[in-house]
């Protein structure tokens, strides 16, 4: 049984993460972690267009922040985003990682080390290499590994060099993403 979904996206990723928020039911029963990269400078109206249709809470979470089900935690533009054991989220002004900050392939793989075969990573549309590396981690942990398909994605970078390093365990179009979501 899954515990968690981790997804990583970066340009091209903003719309199909609304859609995939829109498509999931009040009460869901797992927590969304979401890395994506967007502009540093830009503070504010981000967590405000993804809730917008969203049948879950969407958030930026605080540093030692609990984690609870049924809640989407955003990484804060310009802090990386760490999943701790004991259930808690923390967050970091290290420097950067593939030049992003928050960095997918951090987030990733904190989340790999606390939820191991617990947990689902996705990987969506994006401009870099940010998000292979730890969607290897995420397989070596024994989790689920999806990337998006790269026929349908707006930047295929990402996806690309992520199906290079790890052997998913599925590739799907957005539609697919959300109906296999709906199903855990």
């Amino acid at each position: 049984m899954y515990r968690a979904i981790m997804i990583g996206g970066s340009a091209g990723s903003f719309q199909v993460v609304v859609k995939i928020l829109n498509s999931l039911p009040s009460g869901y029963p797992l927590p969304l972690f979401l890395s994506l990269h967007r502009l540093k400078h830009v503070r504010s109206g981000f967590v405000e267009a993804l809730s917008i249709k969203s049948g879950i809470p969407v958030v930026e979470p605080f540093d030692k922040e609990t984690i609870r089900p049924g809640r989407a935690y955003l990484a804060p533009a310009n802090y990386h985003m760490y999943i701790e054991l004991g259930n808690k989220i923390a967050l970091s002004t290290e420097e950067t990682v593939n030049h992003s900050r928050p960095s997918i392939d951090l987030s990733f793989h904190t989340a790999a080390v606390a939820y191991r075969e617990k947990l689902v990573g996705i990987i969506l549309s994006g401009a870099n290499r940010d998000g292979a590396a730890g969607l290897k981690k995420v397989k070596e942990m024994g989790g689920l590994c999806i990337v998006q398909d790269p026929q349908e994605c707006e930047v295929r970078t990402m996806t690309e060099a992520s199906l290079q390093v790890t052997p998913v365990d599925h590739i799907m179009k957005t539609e697919q993403i959300i109906e296999f979501l709906k199903k855990l």
